[in-house]
């Protein structure tokens, strides 16, 4: 559960820029989205190994980059 604590006279714009703050980084919206539809064994499997390829490519072009300087 997230709380955020509003001092006295903050406004309203920032308390809830740090609500969105804090969700962003609980991972709540994307735990939200991940469980929105069901998966089943095979799709999860794909997703999975499509996350490690999108991991694997990333590396890569750190790499490249490094090498390259």
């Amino acid at each position: 559960m997230i709380i955020v604590k509003i001092k006295n006279g903050e406004p309203f714009d920032k308390a809830f820029r740090k609500f969105k703050r804090k969700v962003e980084n609980e991972g709540i919206m994307r735990e939200l989205k991940k469980r929105k539809h069901h998966l089943t064994k095979s799709q999860k499997k794909r997703e999975k190994r499509k996350l490690a390829a999108k991991r694997r490519r990333k590396q890569e072009q750190r790499d490249l980059k490094y090498k390259q300087k």
